[in-house]
């Protein structure tokens, strides 16, 4: 008789040892789930700030590729550009970013000994002739842009820095 007794006392005890291991699972699976959906949100935001960052870059490069050409004496405006960074079908109906970029800033320029517009000079150091004066600069510039997101209407603004070579005349006009 004593053994029936023991034997449905250990019955419950296996019910609720039972309950508090399927809680266990189920917290286990809950917090697996919820560690995944955070990881997937981390790695969605890094490509997000990657392709901001590319379109931005190649919105800089375009402006600086087009608005700074040998010669110029005008800085240009500001210019609004649309990209397509997920080359999907239709990329002038929907495309990915909106870049703005904003007139480039002459931060600085300082004279160039020998540089490639120095015809005084020959070609030559300003150091190795005597009386050789350069009429080159190496001017620093910066530029900002804004990129904006055409889905989710978020904004990233992106500030670079680049160098460019230009006359005495140029500086005079656009680099004071």
């Amino acid at each position: 008789m004593k053994r029936s007794i023991s034997a449905r006392g250990q019955r419950g005890i296996t019910l609720i040892v039972g309950l508090i291991l399927l809680i266990l699972i189920t917290l286990m699976v809950t917090t697996a789930f919820t560690l995944n959906t955070t990881n997937l949100k981390a790695v969605g935001n890094m490509q997000f700030r990657n392709e901001v960052i590319s379109a931005a870059n190649r919105a800089v490069e375009v402006v600086i590729g087009s608005s700074f050409p040998t010669g110029f004496t005008s800085l240009p405006p500001q210019q609004t550009l649309t990209l397509n960074i997920n080359n999907d079908a239709n990329p002038n109906r929907n495309p990915d970013y909106s870049v703005t970029v904003f007139t480039p800033t002459c931060l600085s320029a300082t004279t160039v000994t020998g540089g490639s517009n120095s015809s005084s000079c020959g070609g030559f150091r300003a150091g190795g002739l005597a009386g050789c004066q350069s009429s080159t600069y190496s001017s620093l510039w910066q530029i900002d842009a804004t990129v904006t997101d055409s889905v989710t209407g978020a904004q990233v603004t992106l500030t670079q820095g680049f160098r460019q070579e230009i006359s005495a005349a140029q500086k005079a006009a656009v680099c004071p």
